[in-house]
């Protein structure tokens, strides 16, 4: 099952120090540029994943291709794409050895959930990292 208590989440926004981005954004007022400046802000180090602009920097990172490229732990992968691209997603997470998976607000995927639940990986579904640390008063990594 997919975290969804108010510790469970709190706790794994604490223990979390890399995200990769899926779906990262070199555009102003996209909501994956606006929450990738928020995360680093509190002391996150977010390593954006897009093809349509890898080798480009955003807010100072480099931009990956994909996830097998990073070649460091990842903690958390950042799903910003739609529901019927976040399995793609959610299989590189479970690739690169990734401790959890994050599906954005309006993105489900309950067979890549299970996925990745069977091969140990945390799972957030519909929900963002940015919006939820507000709310729960997590101001960054513990």
């Amino acid at each position: 099952m997919p975290l969804t208590t108010d510790a469970e989440i709190a706790d794994l926004l604490r223990t979390t120090r890399t995200v990769a981005m899926i779906g990262a954004s070199d555009r102003p007022g996209r909501p994956s540029f606006d929450v990738m400046r928020f995360m680093q802000a509190a002391g996150y180090r977010v390593l954006p994943v897009n093809p349509q602009i890898t080798g480009e920097h955003v807010h100072g990172e480099y931009v990956w291709r994909e996830l097998s490229q990073i070649g460091e732990p990842i903690d958390m992968v950042d799903v910003f794409r739609r529901s019927d691209r976040a399995g793609e997603a959610v299989d590189q997470a479970i690739a690169a050895g990734a401790k959890s998976v994050w599906l954005q607000i309006g993105v489900f995927d309950e067979a890549a959930a299970a996925r990745a639940e069977a091969a140990g990986l945390k799972v957030v579904m519909d929900r963002c990292p940015k919006i939820e640390m507000a709310r729960l008063g997590v101001k960054g990594p513990a």
